[in-house]
């Protein structure tokens, strides 16, 4: 099957909101989810601040069964699926099981499950492992806990790349639905804010060590010094536009009109966001200059931030499009977070604004970039571009539109 395919339904599970209307809103209103870590005792780490989710009234209604067998982010991915399935009104019974399919993106899977299993392994012997470790850390874990609990038997897959895989996920949901697939649910929620993970993370350098969480986490501006993790994400509903009309959709959020993806081929460059960008551009057959908005990887890394915005330079020319970065609110989620970024960019498109980049001074933001800040950013949004680097070199770019009149 050929044509549009849009995405009708979102799911959010952000620290800074559970839950699409609220994550909009506190974005909207520059309100951050990022605080010092409170899951742990964090003495000893050189970081002290992330975007952590509370507990919430939704996860603790799955299923019981759930329960022992599952990580936190794998309830955080079920409940955004809860979410974005009711909000696009698809009901699994209704339809052919194989005629639905998933795919997240993950980089670890239950990685403080499994931390804390080890924990038992080595402190207590191996009977008292639980037998749920033998998936409950897996990678694929997020989707194949969606698939089982909702019945869904058709396309399956997960795709590891990091920061950019949300972003992946909607090119292999498209794929999936031009070849026949009625129904995708696709996305990322991810999060290892554990002492394994923590460590794990303070490994790259990346991590900012400051513990005030206004000043954490500083993308494009002069005084950044890396970025804070944290946890959360969003899941989509994708189908095609006909699919969509005929079952009588409530809404439509846009269309997915081109994706690309890249490889930078050395550390710290753009060269391959840039091309992912271009190739995202070409599929969806829209020019640079008719893009309305930017949402940036913005990695808050000094270097990384630079080579950012010399690549919008060289795409738009200096400020010429407004940029923004509203994970600048929630920490970069590893996987969920160009998730994240998309489930925020096609609400832009339905209410025709920009949400700003929290915490930054626009007078110590790179000259080269005109960056949302200080409070949203109101007009016409028709056609958004989304980036995103993920650790390794992956680089992948999406270009979402207003829905199809």
């Amino acid at each position: 099957m050929t044509g549009d395919v849009v995405v009708t339904g979102l799911g959010v599970t952000a620290p800074n909101g559970i839950g699409a209307d609220e994550y909009w809103g506190a974005s909207l209103r520059g309100e951050p989810g990022i605080g010092p870590i409170t899951r742990f005792d964090t003495d000893g780490y050189a970081v002290g601040v992330a975007g952590e989710i509370p507990v919430c009234a939704a996860e603790q209604e799955l299923p019981e069964r759930l329960m022992p067998q599952s990580d936190r982010t794998t309830r955080l991915a079920l409940v955004a699926a809860d979410e974005a399935l009711q909000d696009a009104a698809v009901k699994p019974g209704d339809l052919p099981e194989y005629a639905m399919g998933v795919v997240t993106a993950s980089t670890s899977g239950g990685l403080e499950f499994g931390q804390r299993e080890l924990q038992k392994l080595w402190g207590q012997g191996w009977e008292h492992v639980s037998a749920y470790m033998s998936f409950a850390w897996y990678y694929a874990v997020h989707t194949g806990q969606i698939s089982i609990k909702n019945g869904m038997r058709g396309p399956g897959g997960v795709l590891a790349s990091e920061q950019a895989g949300g972003v992946d996920t909607l090119a292999f949901a498209r794929r999936k639905i031009r070849a026949g697939t009625a129904v995708m649910v696709a996305g990322g929620v991810d999060g290892t804010l554990c002492p394994y993970g923590l460590a794990i993370q303070a490994a790259s350098g990346e991590l900012s060590a400051r513990t005030e969480p206004e000043a954490a986490y500083l993308p494009f501006d002069r005084d950044a010094s890396g970025c804070v993790p944290g946890e959360g994400g969003a899941i989509l509903i994708a189908e095609s536009r006909a699919d969509a009309e005929a079952r009588g959709a409530p809404r439509v959020y846009g269309a997915i009109a081109g994706c690309g993806s890249a490889f930078d081929p050395e550390p710290g460059c753009a060269d391959g966001l840039l091309r992912a960008a271009r190739a995202a551009l070409a599929d969806a057959g829209v020019p640079a200059d008719a893009v309305d908005a930017v949402f940036a990887d913005a990695a808050g890394v000094p270097h990384l931030d630079r080579a950012e915005a010399a690549m919008l330079a060289r795409l738009f020319g200096p400020r010429g499009v407004p940029v923004t970065a509203p994970k600048s609110m929630t920490g970069r989620l590893l996987s969920g977070g160009a998730a994240l970024d998309i489930a925020t960019a096609l609400l832009s498109l339905r209410d025709g604004a920009i949400p700003p980049t929290a915490n930054v001074d626009g007078d110590r933001v790179d000259e080269r970039l005109d960056l949302v800040t200080g409070g949203p950013r109101h007009g016409r949004v028709g056609t958004v571009l989304v980036l995103a680097r993920g650790r390794g070199g992956f680089a992948s770019a999406a270009v979402l539109t207003q829905p199809p009149s």
